[in-house]
């Protein structure tokens, strides 16, 4: 294990995720993240010359349909439903006087 991971490092991670681990949960913790690191490395020491960065593995494309209108102007009937109605809104009882 090239990443030497302390006792402080643990307990600091313990406090930011709100976790209270035991000895055995800090050692098995520190055993995790040791592997973690060291496999951080070992991807390290591949050759990404000519790989283009992506976002996602498979290619991703939006599918986007035409913004139409559809249901054009409904003020008419939607007025029809009001219980009172004036220049095209809805009238309602006053709530503040």
């Amino acid at each position: 294990m090239a990443n030497i991971i302390t006792d402080e490092t643990i307990e600091y991670v313990g406090i930011l995720a709100k976790l209270e681990l035991s000895a055995g949960e800090r050692e098995k913790a520190r055993q995790d993240m040791g592997r973690m690191l060291d496999y951080i490395d070992q991807l390290k020491e591949l050759d990404t010359d000519g790989v283009e960065p992506m976002s996602h593995v498979l290619a991703v494309e939006n599918v986007l349909r035409e913004d139409v209108v559809t249901n054009g102007d409904m003020r008419q009937g939607l007025l029809a439903n009001a219980p009172g109605e004036k220049d095209g809104m809805f009238t309602v009882p006053r709530t503040f006087v």
